[in-house]
């Protein structure tokens, strides 16, 4: 991975301007064969990946050239070609961030336990294990150092690469030293010279790997390292249930020590990265929820991990509450994403949209959530669709207006969601679901997507009316809960806002002789409501109603 990060860096970035005024040619560099012909590009890159991790890339681009006064010049199918490829490869960058974090994740935790095996199996004289532990311990070392230099990869902080990588230089040096004093205890175990020389490099090694750690933190993105880490524990979770309901002790001891340690990790991040914020509403927040977790949720989940541990290790085994324990467990889990969420909060749209784990959707694919119809409604022999994509550019101007105004409040809900679970929460469910709908609609004023007629558009606009009318009913449910009267109003007065929303769209789509008609009746038919569509979403999915609900 080192060498191969900053080579898909370099090549993503080029592919964002790829640009082609030369004549044909192939020549190969960085491992990457480039095929330029006037009529295709195509971009292949195959290479294997360290640490576990493979990674088999075929960027394919096709970009149609078109000849003026003897030279070649961008054309609509060559920017859109280009456009299509920033967004993979900005979504190739966010997926080579996360596996990066991956590995610093799982390397750097527990990093003390090699090197205290090694000192136990040293002091009890036992040189055999010591080699065997010996050789554990090197390979702890330099997974290390592999992955501090694969952090750096990836790192535009060139002082914080520095660092890493002189942190890095000293484990590699450290590590045959450590060796060789465990070597030396384990010869001559009663040797109170032997002894103080192992703390001392002891020590050194703990310093060592503790400024490591801290450095690499410094170089990497806290929004990663939160997502990793809750999914991570996520997975251990589950782990601690299957491992407790079928009776193992030891991974169930020590997937807990996993979780114990993640959570640890979580926290002395982040609490690292508040001393970077002025005290204010933001940093009590995420320090409130910091807290809960140490104080509170982590002292729960340690002592049901014992009376499990406990209750399992007799013979015959002892029945304790597991409901108890899986309630633990899952409260760490909340726990660390309520710390995400609170993180999250001060967030730009932008920073979310880069970090979200949605990827761009392919507009000219089927939803799951659409009216799937077929093209059995013709006018003149055309679809209704296929009329609105041969309309004049006055009106596809006006259409890309509204579309445009779709875009942006998409992007605002994709950086909203990217801060929920919708595990168990319907009211994300349902935006969502309006979203994709709502997507498709637009999507039939271009003349594209799975919506071939005007009666499509019209069920459509009901679905997405049912939908707020659902969300409606929901959030009025939390606003009676609602203790704060002020957070109450505000809720209510957005729900106000849905309830007309949905109001106007069922007029709209009840009105067939607006969309039964031609030229301009079907134009207003179809852009008045993806008006109204675009209304009731911005209302429904605006973050104060979430935060709100």
């Amino acid at each position: 991975i080192p060498g191969i990060i900053p080579l898909l860096s370099s090549l993503l970035t080029a592919a964002q301007t790829f640009v082609l005024p030369y004549p044909p040619v192939v020549y190969y560099k960085h491992n990457v064969l480039f095929d330029v012909s006037n009529t295709e590009v195509t971009l292949r890159l195959s290479v294997p990946l360290s640490l576990s991790l493979s990674l088999s890339l075929s960027l394919s681009l096709s970009l149609s050239l078109s000849l003026q006064t003897g030279r070649k010049e961008k054309g609509d199918p060559l920017n859109s070609a280009i456009d299509k490829m920033t967004k993979k490869t900005r979504d190739l960058r966010r997926q080579l961030r996360k596996a990066v974090m991956d590995h610093i994740s799982d390397s750097f935790l527990e990093t003390n336990v090699p090197l205290l095996v090694l000192i136990e199996a040293a002091k009890s004289g036992n040189e055999k294990e010591v080699k065997e532990y010996a050789q554990v311990f090197r390979e702890h070392a330099n997974k290390l150092v592999e992955v501090a230099n694969l952090a750096c990869s990836i790192s535009n902080n060139e002082e914080g690469v520095k660092l890493v990588r002189m942190a890095a230089t000293q484990i590699d040096s450290l590590c045959p030293q450590v060796i060789n004093a465990a070597l030396t205890l384990a010869a001559r175990p009663q040797s109170k010279v032997a002894q103080d020389n192992m703390d001392v490099f002891k020590d050194q090694w703990e310093k060592q790997v503790r400024i490591l750690t801290e450095a690499v933190d410094d170089i990497t993105s806290v929004d990663d390292f939160l997502s990793v880490s809750e999914n991570h524990i996520l997975e251990d979770v589950n782990k601690c249930v299957i491992a407790l309901q079928e009776g193992d002790v030891d991974t169930l001891d020590r997937t807990a020590g996993a979780i114990r340690g993640r959570a640890a990790r979580v926290v002395h991040i982040i609490n690292a990265e508040m001393e970077n914020y002025e005290p204010g509403v933001y940093t009590e927040r995420v320090l409130e929820s910091i807290k809960l977790l140490s104080e509170t949720v982590m002292p729960r989940f340690a002592e049901q991990v014992e009376v499990a541990i406990e209750a399992l290790s007799t013979n015959p085994p002892q029945t304790f509450e597991e409901n108890e324990f899986i309630d633990a467990s899952r409260l760490v889990y909340d726990g660390v994403r309520d710390i995400r969420k609170a993180v999250l909060m001060i967030r730009t749209p932008e920073e979310l949209e880069d970090d979200s784990d949605f990827e761009q959707e392919d507009y000219d694919a089927r939803s799951r959530t659409s009216v799937q119809t077929e093209d059995d409604q013709l006018i003149a022999g055309q679809s209704a669709r296929a009329i609105m994509a041969q309309l004049p550019q006055e009106e596809k101007a006006k259409i890309a207006e509204q579309v445009e105004s779709f875009r942006q409040e998409k992007c605002k809900l994709d950086a909203e969601v990217a801060k929920w679970d919708d595990n168990g929460n319907d009211i994300i469910v349902l935006a969502k679901q309006m979203c994709m709908i709502m997507m498709e609609m637009t999507d039939f004023t271009r003349g594209k997507g799975p919506l071939k007629n005007s009666s499509d558009v019209i069920n459509a606009a009901k679905k997405i009316a049912e939908a707020g009318s659902r969300m409606d009913k929901l959030a009025r449910a939390v606003a009676d809960q609602c203790p704060d009267s002020a957070c109450k109003q505000d809720l209510l007065a957005y729900l106000q806002r849905i309830a007309l929303y949905c109001h106007q769209l069922n007029i709209c789509s009840k009105v067939k002789a607006e969309v039964q008609n031609l030229g301009g009746e079907l134009i207003v038919s179809g852009t008045l409501l993806c008006t109204c569509g675009v209304n009731l979403n911005h209302v429904t999915w605006h973050p104060s109603l979430v935060h709100l609900s």
